[in-house]
């Protein structure tokens, strides 16, 4: 951790007003009394600085935190030295800590020789899912007359993103898009070998090589090719966050839970070597186009970790990204609302061969009011895949391995998916 700034401030004035006025007193009628109590009360007063300045130059804290996947159930584990460099010990110290981790409080009082240090850890599990910080911190101490307060502070800080949870999602089967007779293109292939027949606007992560220059020329505005015989489909998975539909609160809600599900999807569909990418309508629109590998799904769920509730309707959404999806490709809808308008809105992207897959989050079982039913039965008339997805969910030991402890998952030879306790090796990382 940085060098601090030691701040000192006198706790009582009274020490200095009585050897003051002590000084005076001897000064104006000299009296041996007024000696002693000089002397006495001057070496109190001149033990109580040295004493604070041995502590402001020798008084050091250093914080180091370890972790393995920064994930929701990951065991958070700090170890904390205060060494002691001075002569004099300080017989009482104050270590405030202002993490933003929820539950999570390093606080503590203690005590270190002169001469020596001590260490202790600091562990709490990652409940929630989200950008934190772990820090500042600052070490208040005195001297033991109580004259003078030394305050260190350590404005470092370290960002400690929490990712989603995974749980396996057995029972839910994704509608294939693509065309018939699914492929997979040769993996070494150096460029795409399919037709492409439309374009669509630029966005932020599509490759420079998909670019049509003659139609971004002609519009003056960047496009990119849509290869209509990919020989498979894409996943888009749609989170809707609109807060006007969810149901239920903080972590008990149908929106964690949608972002639960779209975690869970999104790494499903990147272990099978499928383009994954993923749009959320919450504060801001977010748009992650669809790729493959690891560095994909890390890219969704950091991006997951971060969304929160917008105001805008799952309708909203869709008339915005139709222009930008391709046809036959796999969309996965996660949404608790019970409007019918926004299947209406679907109904565009059915006609351009989309294949959509919808996750209906059941309100009443978060304690809700709305009905899904009239949205179920017009997704059944359209021939639309879906499936109801209730709280229970969200009662796996997956969903909040924090209250249990630490899983990650197995997959046996038969297939099923079994959670299994997990280890958390890391190294020690020094905040600041």
């Amino acid at each position: 951790m940085d060098l601090p700034k030691p701040k000192w401030q006198l706790r009582s004035r009274i020490l200095p007003l009585l050897v003051v006025m002590v000084l005076v007193s001897q000064l104006l009628t000299p009296y041996k009394g007024w000696m002693i109590l000089l002397v006495g009360m001057g070496s109190t007063w001149l033990l109580s600085t040295l004493w604070t300045f041995s502590l402001a130059r020798g008084l050091r804290l250093t914080r180091e935190m370890r972790f393995g996947w920064v994930q929701v159930g990951d065991r958070l584990i700090e170890r904390f030295a205060l060494h002691n460099a001075g002569r004099f010990p300080a017989l009482w110290v104050e270590i405030g800590d202002g993490s933003t981790l929820p539950h999570y409080d390093a606080s503590r009082g203690t005590g270190v020789d002169g001469g020596s240090f001590i260490r202790w850890h600091k562990d709490s599990v990652c409940s929630r899912r989200g950008l934190f910080y772990l820090g500042p911190t600052s070490l208040c101490t005195g001297d033991p007359f109580g004259v003078y307060t030394l305050t260190l502070e350590y404005p470092s800080t370290m960002p400690l993103l929490v990712l989603p949870p995974i749980v396996p999602l057995p029972t839910i089967e994704v509608a294939p898009g693509g065309n018939v007779g699914e492929g997979r293109p040769r993996r070494n292939a150096f460029e795409r070998t399919v037709a492409a027949s439309t374009v669509r606007q630029y966005a932020p992560g599509d490759s420079l090589r998909s670019i049509h220059w003659k139609t971004s020329a002609r519009r003056d505005e960047l496009f990119v090719r849509l290869f209509d015989s990919t020989p498979a489909g894409d996943w888009w998975i749609l989170l809707d966050m609109d807060r006007h539909v969810q149901a239920g609160e903080a972590d008990d809600s149908t929106a964690e839970l949608g972002v639960i599900l779209a975690a869970s999807l999104a790494d499903r569909g990147i272990k099978a070597r499928r383009p994954v990418g993923l749009m959320v309508h919450g504060r801001e629109l977010l748009w992650l186009p669809p790729r493959e590998g690891e560095g994909q799904r890390w890219e969704i769920l950091r991006a997951l970790a971060l969304v929160k509730q917008g105001s805008r309707p799952l309708s909203e959404l869709l008339a915005r990204v139709r222009p930008m999806l391709g046809q036959r490709i796999s969309m996965i809808i996660i949404t608790a609302s019970t409007d019918v308008r926004w299947v209406e809105d679907l109904l565009p992207l059915l006609r351009r061969g989309a294949v959509p897959t919808v996750l209906l989050l059941d309100p009443v079982s978060f304690g809700g009011e709305r009905n899904i039913a009239p949205v179920k039965d017009l997704l059944t008339q359209l021939g639309v895949a879906h499936t109801t997805i209730t709280h229970d969910l969200l009662e796996m030991p997956e969903a909040r391995p924090g209250r249990r402890g630490q899983w990650e998952y197995k997959v046996l030879g038969a297939g099923k998916v079994v959670p299994v306790r997990r280890s958390a090796p890391a190294a020690w990382r020094t905040l600041g």
